[in-house]
């Protein structure tokens, strides 16, 4: 019998992460899921570990290209998505799952609570969920930090876009939309790194953000290098 839910999780050595995050799921009272990791080419242990907790590995890249991939081989009738740096509340995979499934919804996000205690990091994921909640009837937000969404409608909207280099999981929730897709923003939270704050800096990441979002709103998706992302910081 095919699981209910196939977990996604991009990654590039990240020992480290992976050893909390996966645990994480492992503790959850939901039990009807796959694991998938879509590995970018890790040299350190990061496939052992996840090898050790049941992973699927499948041949990552950029996180557009990761995520792909490990949807192709996905046997739940929902995918969620997650980056490597995150860490789930108990009872979090229950809850989303429940939610989707009783408000009939195509695909979903949640909050990003930071792990951190600096205020100008707290105070910059409390901008973004506010700026995510303000537009999930308009033009709707779901980092890829964690999207839930029907496998049906993902493969329908031929999943995320390749050729995007920035905001592509905005992009893949802003598609979803126009195709008539029911989106929520859940009131649950799920536990977030603040490394690439820490390691590009608090404004270069604030004023890059935010100049995406300009670009996106006047210009369109982004489809050049300009912004230059990596995928692990």
């Amino acid at each position: 019998m095919n699981p209910e839910l196939s977990v996604v999780i991009i990654s590039l050595n990240e020992e480290e992460n992976l050893a909390k995050l996966l645990p994480s799921i492992k503790k959850q009272d939901y039990k009807n899921y796959e694991l998938i990791l879509s590995d970018a080419g890790s040299t350190d242990n990061t496939r052992k570990i996840a090898r050790k907790f049941g992973c699927k590995i499948v041949k990552g890249g950029l996180p557009s290209v990761g995520r792909n991939n490990g949807a192709k081989i996905a046997r739940g009738k929902f995918i969620l998505f997650f980056d490597s740096d995150v860490i789930l509340s108990q009872g979090f995979l229950k809850s989303v799952i429940k939610q989707i499934k009783e408000n009939n919804l195509d695909m979903a996000t949640v909050s990003l609570s930071p792990l951190t205690k600096n205020k100008f990091e707290v105070l910059f994921h409390d901008i973004y969920n506010l700026w995510q909640r303000i537009m999930q009837k308009i033009d709707p937000h779901a980092v890829g930090t964690c999207i839930l969404i029907k496998k049906e409608l993902f493969r329908k909207i031929k999943g995320f876009d390749e050729r995007i280099k920035l905001a592509e999981d905005h992009a893949l929730a802003r598609k979803a939309f126009k195709n008539g897709a029911k989106f929520k923003v859940f009131d649950d939270k799920i536990l977030v790194s603040t490394r690439r704050l820490r390691n590009d800096g608090k404004i270069a990441i604030a004023v890059k953000f935010f100049l995406a979002v300009l670009h996106r709103i006047f210009i369109g998706e982004i489809r050049h290098d300009g912004f230059k992302y990596n995928l692990k910081r």
